[in-house]
């Protein structure tokens, strides 16, 4: 609401009508004048000018007619998703994928950029300001109207330690301040937030988890880490770094490593761990995402997924022990290739293994989670803010 407009009072009256009539567009999509009237309690010819005043500043405009009964077909319209915009950003070490976010959740094209090798030519505003352009650039959209960007990253920031950021996947990035760093250059507000973090959103918004009171969500890939949904929100800890299990000290004794040295759960579920494990089982393939091609129809397949699960097992046990989830999800793209079938292993691990007995479930999210999860959390962030500016704009 604008400063000087006192509760009661018409301006405020005014913003708060205008405000309605806008949620109500951004919610339900296109609407009518009589529909807004209804939906927003408010007179119909209150509504008329709530109209008239959102269409003349440029935030909503005619989207077509609604025919039905007799008379005139009426006039719809929708919000202008155009004038606050976002940009969802999944980088590592090698690449960023990007994708333009709305009020209206417009389902924007990915892109993808290639990342320089060297620390020496990467740079953190460089790269978010490319990641910008390139979001924009299928739609048309003006950069200048992003206002927002969430990070997905390998890694998390310190918030209580000048944003010191604790990742092995952005070389030639600043380690401390790199959020107010990029925000100052761009004039963006910025979000950087642990990549299986937000896969997890996007699990509570569109997975498995749905209609979860709470749940783990395990992620294996070159990688590995895991969030926690408690009651419907993400548990950072107190300095960001809840979930960071691939430091978990683990025993030698856990078995099928081909000797080698075990100094944590890295060691044991990780990418190199994964491909190692494969090879045991006669599998030939030197990267993981060679390993996971071929996975779905080698003969090793049953015996690779019998033993990561124990493994998986092993790594989860914990969490179940400190949370107590009613379900455990598995993502990333190890147990996408295991699927339901590695998700039914674990559970029969876990309940012979230990006290504890969660739902395990393969994850359902398609497409990219962390790209979907930070997408989820800049809607909110561009509809308040678009919200926000009816008062400033309409007044």
């Amino acid at each position: 609401m604008a400063a000087n407009s006192a509760p009661g009072t018409p301006a405020w009256l005014g913003a708060w009508n205008d405000r309605t009539a806008l949620s109500l567009l951004l919610e339900h999509g296109p609407l009518g004048r009589v529909r807004i009237s209804e939906l927003g309690e408010m007179s119909k010819p209150t509504a008329s000018l709530v109209v008239t005043r959102l269409e003349k500043a440029g935030l909503i405009r005619i989207d077509g007619e609604a025919t039905g009964g007799q008379g005139r077909p009426s006039v719809t319209y929708a919000a202008r998703a155009d004038r606050v915009l976002g940009v969802a950003i999944d980088i590592d070490a090698k690449r960023m994928r990007a994708c333009l976010v709305d009020a209206i959740r417009t389902d924007h094209e990915t892109v993808e950029i290639a990342l320089p090798a060297h620390a020496s030519e990467r740079n953190a505003v460089n790269e978010v300001r490319a990641a910008i352009e390139a979001a924009c650039a299928p739609s048309g959209a003006d950069p200048a109207s992003v206002r927002t960007v969430c990070l997905g990253v390998q890694g998390y920031l310190d918030t209580l330690d000048d944003d010191h950021l604790f990742t092995e996947t952005l070389p030639g990035w600043p380690r401390s301040g790199v959020r107010k760093i990029i925000e100052d250059e761009l004039g963006v507000a910025v979000q950087v937030d642990n990549d299986v973090n937000l896969a997890a959103v996007a699990e509570r918004a569109f997975g498995a988890a749905s209609s979860a009171s709470n749940f783990a969500l395990l992620w294996l890939g070159n990688g590995l880490g895991a969030a926690l949904d408690l009651n419907g929100g993400i548990h950072r800890g107190s300095f960001g770094g809840a979930g960071e299990i691939g430091f978990l000290p683990a025993p030698q004794a856990l078995t099928g490593l081909d000797g080698r040295p075990v100094s944590d759960l890295q060691d044991v579920m990780g990418g190199k761990a994964m491909v190692r494990l494969a090879r045991e089982h006669g599998m030939h393939g030197r990267t993981l995402a060679s390993i996971l091609d071929a996975l779905p129809t080698s003969p090793a397949r049953g015996a690779i997924l019998d033993e990561l699960a124990y493994r998986v097992a092993f790594g989860v046990i914990p969490l179940l022990a400190v949370v107590d989830p009613e379900l455990v999800v598995l993502g990333g793209p190890t147990c996408r290739a295991g699927g339901d079938e590695l998700a039914e292993l674990v559970s029969k691990e876990i309940r012979g293994s230990s006290r504890w007995a969660p739902a395990v479930a393969a994850s359902t999210v398609t497409g990219n989670p962390i790209l979907t999860g930070a997408r989820e959390l800049l809607v909110t962030e561009v509809r308040n803010e678009l919200l926000e500016s009816v008062a400033r704009i309409t007044a």
